[in-house]
Formats: structure tokens, C-alpha cells, sequence
């Protein structure tokens, strides 16, 4: 008798239970990992970001003293080490970064162009190749805002539109060949008139 007690308080769980519990495990997960791989993502982001302002300010620096910034030949790594090919009379007085060039929060190198060929102005360029480490991709974070062409061609497009619609409002509204005849005002009635009677008529009735 007492060994059947004992039996059924140190029992294990049943192939039920377990799979009840797997369950509830798997709908938690499923809830809290897109989150968790959605913040991850954001922190990434935000670091490359702050990286490639890091990475900007050192090439201010670097421009001060040699008057200019490195080429793409030269690339990041003259921040580092002073440029082979750099004249002997230019001042070089890095390193400009501490340690070693940093890799973006994916393990990338950062790209680096001077002078750009994605912007207009007489900048350098930085971007990391992103998540999905190729380059001239949606993900990728540059140094310049991507969005500025985007904006350019909807300005140009809502200019377009409103020119277009302005020429046709012109169109509806202009004046047809037949003219209609003015209208004349109506000219006001004569004031009432009363007959004035001379004193002599006065003098013939008495």
C-alpha cells in the first residue's frame, strides 16, 4: 500500500502535459522574438550610424591638417597610418581614430569614396553596406541622405501636376467666340408731375 502511494506522488509528466507545455513556449516565442529582432535591428542601425559621424569627425581632422581629405585610394586607413604617397611638407599629425578602423554592428568594413559619386557636393562618403552586406542596396546607411532624390522627383511631379491642372482650368474658363448681346439698364421712370395754376386762372373762375 504504500508503495503504490509513492509511486503515484514521484510520478512524471504525461506525453500530454509535456506537448501543452511546448506549446504555450512556442506562442510566447513567437510573440517576444519579433520584437527582440526588430530592437536589435534598430540598435544596429543606430550604432552604424553613430560609427560613420565618428568616422566623419576624424576626416574633419585629418582635412585641417593636410588641407584635404583622403582619397579613395587612400581610404580610411590614413586616418590610421600616415598616407605612403602623402608629401613629406604636408602635416600628418594622426592617428585620427583610436585603435583600429571599426567594422559596422554586421562585421562590414565601412565603404569610403573622396570624391563622392552619389552626391553633388565636394564631401566624402561613408556608408556601411548594411544587413544584407551588398552594396547599392535599400539598407544600406550612408554619411548622405538617400532621400533627397526621392523628394526631387515628387517636387517635380506635384509642379508638373499643378501646372497641368492650372493650364486646364485656364481652358475650361475662357470665353467663347459668340457674345451674348449687353444688357441695357432699364431706364427709372418720370417723376409724377402736379399742373401748376397761374393766379390769373384763379381770377377768371371767381
Amino acid at each position: 500500500m504504500r508503495r503504490t502511494r509513492f509511486a503515484r506522488v514521484h510520478r512524471g509528466f504525461t506525453l500530454v502535459e509535456m506537448l501543452v507545455v511546448l506549446g504555450i513556449l512556442v506562442v510566447l516565442v513567437s510573440l517576444v522574438a519579433p520584437r527582440i529582432i526588430g530592437s536589435q535591428k534598430k540598435a544596429d542601425i543606430k550604432a552604424a550610424k553613430t560609427q560613420i559621424g565618428m568616422i566623419k569627425a576624424a576626416l574633419e581632422h585629418y582635412a585641417l591638417d593636410t588641407k584635404s581629405y583622403p582619397t579613395t585610394e587612400q581610404g580610411l586607413q590614413a586616418l590610421i597610418e600616415r598616407p605612403a604617397d602623402l608629401d613629406e611638407s604636408t602635416p600628418w599629425e594622426g592617428p585620427y581614430l583610436s585603435g583600429s578602423l571599426p567594422k559596422d554592428p554586421w562585421g562590414n568594413e565601412y565603404m569610403y569614396e573622396y570624391p563622392g559619386t552619389h552626391t553633388n557636393s565636394d564631401e566624402p562618403e561613408i556608408w556601411s553596406l548594411g544587413p544584407d552586406k551588398e552594396d547599392n542596396t535599400e539598407d544600406d546607411i550612408c554619411s548622405w541622405d538617400k532621400s533627397g532624390k526621392g523628394t526631387a522627383e515628387s517636387t517635380a511631379t506635384t509642379a508638373e501636376t499643378s501646372a497641368s491642372r492650372s493650364r486646364t482650368e485656364r481652358t475650361t474658363t475662357r470665353p467663347s467666340g459668340t457674345m451674348s448681346e449687353p444688357k441695357m439698364p432699364k431706364a427709372a421712370p418720370p417723376p409724377e408731375t402736379k399742373p401748376i395754376r397761374s393766379p390769373r386762372s384763379k381770377d377768371l373762375e371767381m
